[in-house]
């Protein structure tokens, strides 16, 4: 036996008249074509029982109904009234629904439609049009479904990329090597905690930080010792801030960059502090450093309160020169510079 005889077989259509001659005589015709499970209502009434629409929809239990096959003419609940109930409930939503009428008058039919009647056959009853009208319905819905099931996999594929592109985002703004937030972040955050500033009138400070004698280091060690003298350092400076809209960038090469918003001179240096401390207590090994024995870090830092005609830009350059100074100045230190906002 073939698939498509088989799934035909357990079909299970729903065949609504009042008539009973004539439900005989259709369940015959669809048994002999195949369809061996045909379900028979003598009412609206009944067909409502066995599509469980008479009972509470969370609770009661829905006949796997493929086709529905029904009378427009029937005492009490007509067929049309019958089929815009049925399609009320989403659950029939691509379940095919095939009238029959004694007359094929347009009026009638367009409002059958209208209820979402799919089809219709006429009175007398013809097998071969009511079997290849069967099959055309229920070849519809079977495309209906697949291209449901098409669409909920799109969907999935659609979230996992979406949710792909967000890591990929984020991944984006991360540096590689140290974890933390990449130059392309650090210039993002700047760009709105300065706006924010300007708004608020609050300080803002910028802590530029440099790994004294780098390259020395990378010379005498390697550059895999480099790398991992990199991510610890980062990973203990970042340690020290607390708050959420406090940033550690990797800036470039061996030079960090923190973002404090809402931060006045003192507190940036507070920070900074901890952070040459949290360096030191590495006790990362540099026999080639003039400033100590162990690796440590320079830090320049500028705090302002922005205003109209001041750019992020003037930030940096102060920071930078602070940070200059404090390398000139023998490293290992720190050297804030706070900024007349005037």
């Amino acid at each position: 036996m073939s698939d498509k005889v088989e799934k035909d077989r357990n079909r299970n259509i729903l065949l609504v008249d009042d008539a009973e001659e004539m439900r005989v005589l259709i369940t015959r015709q669809l048994r002999k074509a195949g369809y061996a499970k045909v379900i028979e209502a003598a009412s609206a009434s009944e067909a409502f029982s066995v599509l469980g629409l008479d009972r509470d929809r969370a609770n009661g239990t829905v006949a796997g109904i493929d086709l529905i096959v029904m009378d427009i003419v029937m005492p009490e609940i007509d067929g049309i009234e019958a089929c815009r109930r049925i399609k009320k409930d989403d659950r029939f939503e691509d379940v095919p629904i095939i009238m029959i009428t004694a007359l094929a008058d347009k009026g009638i039919l367009q409002s059958a439609f209208d209820a979402g009647a799919m089809d219709y056959i006429t009175k007398p009853v013809d097998k071969l049009e009511l079997i290849a009208r069967v099959r055309s319905s229920l070849r519809l819905k079977d495309e209906m479904e697949k291209r449901r099931e098409r669409e909920k996999e799109l969907l999935v594929m659609s979230r996992k990329l979406a949710a792909a592109n967000q890591i990929l985002q984020r991944l984006s703004l991360l540096d590689g090597l140290t974890g933390i937030p990449n130059r392309r972040r650090f210039d993002e955050v700047l760009a709105n905690e300065w706006k924010r500033a300007m708004r608020s009138k609050r300080p803002l400070s910028l802590v530029m930080i440099d790994i004294d004698h780098f390259k020395a280091f990378n010379d005498h060690y390697g550059h895999q010792a480099g790398d991992d003298c990199l991510k610890k350092a980062a990973l203990a400076m970042s340690g020290i801030l607390k708050r959420p809209t406090d940033i550690l960038a990797r800036y470039g090469g061996e030079e960090f960059a923190a973002i404090l918003p809402m931060t006045a001179s003192d507190g940036a240096d507070a920070i900074a502090a901890a952070m040459r401390t949290s360096v030191l207590d590495l006790a990362i090994p540099h026999d080639h450093s003039s400033a100590a024995s162990r690796v440590t870090i320079s830090i320049g830092i500028a705090t302002l309160v922005p205003r109209r005609g001041m750019t992020a830009a003037m930030l940096i350059y102060a920071a930078d020169q602070a940070l200059y100074e404090a390398k000139a100045g023998g490293r290992n230190r720190i050297v804030v510079k706070p900024l007349n906002p005037s």
